[in-house]
């Protein structure tokens, strides 16, 4: 076994089995997915560190930990269509495309998409297409959507993804406050959002998604 597969093991195995992860196909793409592949060369040594990892200004690759626990809540099916907001080099992309039966990665930082596309086919993932583009706008075109994932954190959830939900949909995002924040599941009933805290995790917001800063005198 490679050394960064045995890194993998000891990923699952006091990251995401401890936090009550007990889904065999998240643990089996986390087994799976070499991480280290999806992340900056620089970065590729501290891959299994249990924190998100920075790839770009305000962007992350989100710790083993939380991405499990959010996958595990939005239960992912394999007939879904998943859009994955911010996906950066496409680590997530990969676990959820052996999840799911689709991935639309969206991501608009055009340096990050372009590597993205480029290691997920390296790697064999043909059922994840990265898409270049607002990260606030979703992807319109492959709409409706069964799951949708946010790879950082938010103060709002812009309208668009939410249009973009379909009917009987979850949505998965990290809500911060300051710096404090709750991983919560939105679910899509009638055209109404109902959403449900699920744990506690942080990580920077996502560009597009601050609160609109008021005047104050």
């Amino acid at each position: 076994m490679s050394e960064f597969a045995t890194r993998r093991v000891m990923m699952v195995d006091t990251q995401v089995r401890p936090s009550d992860v007990t889904k065999f196909p998240i643990i089996d793409a986390m087994l799976t997915v070499p991480r280290e592949t999806f992340v900056p060369d620089d970065k590729r040594e501290a891959a299994y560190v249990g924190e998100n990892l920075a790839l770009a200004p305000g962007r992350v690759v989100l710790e083993a930990r939380t991405l499990a626990k959010l996958l595990d809540a939005l239960d992912v099916q394999p007939g879904e269509l998943v859009l994955d907001v911010g996906c950066g080099l496409g680590y997530s992309a990969a676990v959820i495309a052996r999840l799911a039966e689709t991935v639309v990665a969206v991501e608009e930082d055009e340096r990050l998409a372009a590597d993205a596309q480029r290691i997920l086919s390296e790697e064999g993932v043909d059922n994840a297409v990265v898409v270049t583009g607002s990260l606030a706008e979703g992807s319109a075109k492959c709409a409706p959507y069964d799951v949708i994932t946010l790879e950082g954190g938010v103060e709002v959830m812009p309208e668009p993804l939410l249009t973009q939900l379909k009917d009987g949909g979850r949505i998965g995002a990290i809500f911060m406050d300051g710096a404090v924040g709750t991983a919560k599941i939105g679910y899509k009933i009638d055209g109404r959002m109902t959403w449900r805290p699920v744990f506690n995790a942080t990580a920077p917001v996502l560009p597009g998604f601050r609160k609109a800063q008021g005047f104050t005198l």
